[in-house]
């Protein structure tokens, strides 16, 4: 089983090299790395280049934003199985990728997503916040649930049939996209209840108050968007970040 993993960058050659030192540790085969770079101005596409996968399918292009670049980069993919790696998130072992190729291995499943944990910018051994996603259900969506973003690996039949991620939201479009794919998508899920990737803090939904009032709002549009419930949803779901940061569910 091919599993694309796809990469949107704009400038990210000071965290790069870790996301790349996980790659190259996959234990699974048949891996493509893709690759959408942003036009980036600090050496991004020499370090990839330099110290990318092999096979790696780089492509350097001024783009409109976070979304339009990865779809992109999916669009580009040629797995069947495809995910995201961001620039400052790495896999949090070895076999993370032969975990979803051995799930995805029964065709009744269209993706699978696990555990995600937050560390500390300054020190990425440093554990500050532990997503244990827990089983889906449908009922879970109207609380707020959704499975962590970077650990979702999805068939490349789900965006075939559900379609790439809605490029009119600056913040909230892979919470848009996944509710899609939950609802109108018919996905059916597996959870891997391991830590699948580890990310650095600080991502751009809350690096100001201004970005963090325009996250609550676009989480709320597509939660009415897709009839999912309505500002308890969102409550619910800003709600239920807070045991995270104590190592509960």
């Amino acid at each position: 089983m091919k599993v694309s993993v796809v990469t949107a960058v704009r400038n990210g050659a000071a965290t790069l090299p870790r996301m790349l030192d996980s790659l190259h540790l996959q234990n699974h085969g048949d891996l493509e790395h893709v690759v959408q770079d942003g036009a980036s101005s600090d050496g991004t596409v020499d370090l990839l280049r330099a110290q990318g996968l092999a096979g790696m399918a780089l492509v350097s292009a001024p783009d409109s934003g976070i979304y339009d670049a990865i779809n992109a980069g999916i669009s580009r993919a040629s797995g069947d199985v495809i995910g995201l790696l961001h620039a400052d998130d790495v896999l949090a072992g070895p076999d993370v990728l032969a975990r979803v190729a051995q799930v995805l291995a029964d065709p009744d499943i269209d993706g699978v997503y696990g555990d995600l944990q937050y560390v500390a910018r300054d020190d990425p051994s440093r554990v500050i916040r532990h997503w244990r996603a827990g089983e889906f259900t449908r009922a879970a969506l109207a609380r707020g649930w959704m499975p962590p973003h970077p650990t979702l690996y999805l068939r490349r039949a789900v965006f075939d049939r559900a379609g790439l991620y809605d490029t009119s939201y600056r913040i909230s479009g892979d919470y848009d996209g996944m509710l899609r794919f939950l609802t109108s998508g018919q996905v059916r899920l597996n959870y891997i209840p391991h830590v699948m990737v580890r990310m650095q803090m600080g991502g751009a939904s809350n690096r100001s108050f201004a970005q963090m009032v325009r996250k609550s709002r676009e989480d709320y549009r597509a939660i009415r968007r897709h009839g999912v419930g309505g500002i308890g949803t969102l409550m619910g779901k800003n709600l239920s970040k807070l045991p995270q940061f104590f190592g509960q569910v």
